[in-house]
């Protein structure tokens, strides 16, 4: 029984390998940018939403960025635990659902905190 599970994880595996480096080869075959084409070479250029890019990507970026990075970690992650947990809901104890509370308030803390700072200021 054990070795039939390692069997198939082991053949799994090796689909996977075959499969990926067989779709990487197609498409340097079928996908390649001949170097004389101008219109491809000028679709290789960086851009930033449309535009050239007017600085170095290393330079700083500013704070509201990664304030929008929390803002869509607190809402996604909201989301994705909010349908199981609605589910099971009635199934739950005492402990499990001040878990989820608790759950829940660090999550409105951290909504809090992104208004406070101007996150959903546009």
């Amino acid at each position: 029984m054990q070795q039939s599970l390692f069997f198939c994880l082991f053949l799994f595996l090796i689909t996977m390998v075959l499969l990926s480096f067989i779709l990487y080869t197609l498409s340097l075959f079928l996908f390649s940018i001949s170097v004389e084409d101008e219109l491809q070479i000028e679709r290789l250029y960086a851009y930033e939403c449309g535009y050239n890019s007017f600085s170095d990507a290393r330079d700083t970026f500013d704070v509201k960025f990664y304030l929008v990075a929390v803002l869509f970690l607190i809402f996604d992650l909201e989301i994705a635990l909010f349908f199981p947990m609605s589910i099971c809901l009635e199934s739950l104890n005492a402990v499990s659902c001040s878990i989820i509370f608790f759950f829940i308030f660090v999550l409105v803390i951290g909504f809090i905190y992104e208004w406070k700072k101007g996150g959903l200021d546009w």
